[in-house]
């Protein structure tokens, strides 16, 4: 069984989607599972078919968290330093645009790039990772080659 890296505060949100799924969705979808019943005939009621709809979601998505943290591993972050690795957190410079941006190098379940948080597996952090402050990568992306220059890693 592969091993799914995350940062604490990774594992700590999914730990917490996990428990208001358990004690507030699932207890929520029941009831209006139950209500919709009352209604009467259950072929043509919207409602019940809408509950039973968001209960699979609400169900499927427990089983894929309770996958994800029963096979997690948690890096520590603050345990680590040197090149760009897996929870750095990396500012870099866009040479063309010198537009600055820092990114944490996350695991899949955890990336959100409006957060600053990027996918490890992403041309991005795979052309980022192994190198030291003051390289330049190279990395092709789909609008094509773009070439950046590591400013700062830091593990936070």
């Amino acid at each position: 069984m592969e091993k799914v890296p995350l940062t604490r505060a990774g594992y700590n949100l999914l730990d917490e989607e996990l428990k208001k799924l358990k004690s507030v969705e699932r207890p929520s979808v029941i009831k209006a599972i139950s209500e919709a019943r009352e209604h009467g005939d259950l072929s043509e009621n919207a409602e019940y078919h809408s509950a039973r709809e968001k209960q699979s979601f609400v169900e499927g998505r427990i089983k894929e968290i309770e996958s994800v943290l029963g096979r997690s591993q948690v890096i520590d972050a603050k345990t680590l330093s040197g090149s760009v690795k897996f929870s750095a957190t990396v500012t870099i410079v866009d040479e063309d645009t010198d537009e600055k941006k820092t990114y944490q190098i996350v695991g899949e379940q955890e990336a959100d790039l409006e957060k600053g948080l990027l996918n490890m597996k992403s041309p991005l952090a795979r052309g980022l990772i192994g190198k030291d402050e003051g390289d330049s990568v190279e990395v092709r992306t789909p609008g094509g080659v773009r070439s950046y220059e590591i400013l700062e890693i830091k593990y936070i």
